[in-house]
């Protein structure tokens, strides 16, 4: 469970909520099926219209991403899987990775060692994994845009639920306290499109946006990993290439003595 949704969501909807009743609002304001249909099913309305049906399907999907926590290799893990990897590569051939791919969870990592030890060209082999991450990348950017296109229609039909509830209290002036309830009652429907436009959807698009980097910075880290294996570099050589991909504080964690590439191995390696 991606615990920072959660918590977005309820801070989002308490500080409306409290906000309200501060001002002396009413909640039971809130419950204004018109002005729910107008901003939830107009929002619907407008991303059926701007978006092919084969990506609306994904919409389910993307929901479910920004609810679950990620699951990626951490970097410090995946540096100690190439150090290791590079070891046996440099002892005892490339022939020798096959019976270590059993072992290796992730498709593209798997995917690309299987590649080398298939002797393919370096250059092919940075070209499909370039392609393929390039291709993910696009999947995610459409996901991302669904949001932030819904992020952008929502406070527009805020907007224009409120025009249809004035212009359904002017045309009953005659009862001054019912034109009141009235115009309060036009406005929720902005609120609510303001409130789903920037507390719902433009954040969940850049959560997903994010979400998209971590990842494809992984695979970036794992096509120079499988090159540096397929050249022949050293576990020292290749480690220090991809440290570049942790920041300080991962770096300092990755030199402490637990880290699988010791100082020994590595020496003994380069000698």
């Amino acid at each position: 469970m991606e615990k920072s949704t959660f918590i977005g969501l309820f801070l989002g909807v308490f500080a409306i909520g409290l906000g309200m009743v501060f001002k002396g609002a009413s909640l039971t304001a809130l419950w204004n099926p018109a002005a729910f249909l107008i901003i939830f099913v107009g929002t619907a309305a407008s991303l059926c219209m701007a978006f092919p049906m084969a990506e609306l399907k994904k919409f389910p999907k993307l929901i479910k991403i920004v609810m679950k926590e990620q699951k990626l290799i951490p970097k410090r893990e995946l540096v100690n899987i190439f150090a290791n990897l590079a070891m046996v590569a440099r002892r005892e051939g490339l022939l020798s990775l096959e019976s270590q791919l059993e072992s290796i969870d992730d498709p593209f990592l798997r995917n690309g060692m299987q590649m080398i030890i298939d002797g393919s060209d370096p250059e092919f082999v940075r070209s499909v994994m370039t392609e393929e991450i390039y291709a993910i990348e696009e999947r995610h950017r459409a996901g991302a845009l669904i949001f932030s296109q819904a992020g952008s229609y929502a406070p527009t039909l805020g907007v224009l639920g409120a025009v249809i509830g004035l212009v359904a209290a002017l045309g009953n002036l005659s009862d001054i306290e019912k034109l009141g309830h009235s115009i309060a009652a036009a406005f929720v429907a902005t609120l609510l499109g303001i409130f789903t436009g920037y507390v719902l959807w433009h954040p969940i698009a850049n959560k997903l946006k994010r979400l998209s980097k971590k990842e494809i910075e992984l695979k970036q880290m794992i096509v120079e990993g499988v090159l540096a294996i397929q050249e022949g570099r050293s576990p020292m050589i290749l480690e220090q290439k991809l440290l570049v991909y942790l920041s300080q504080t991962e770096r300092a964690k990755q030199n402490q003595p637990e880290s699988v590439t010791s100082q020994k191995e590595l020496a003994a390696d380069v000698k």
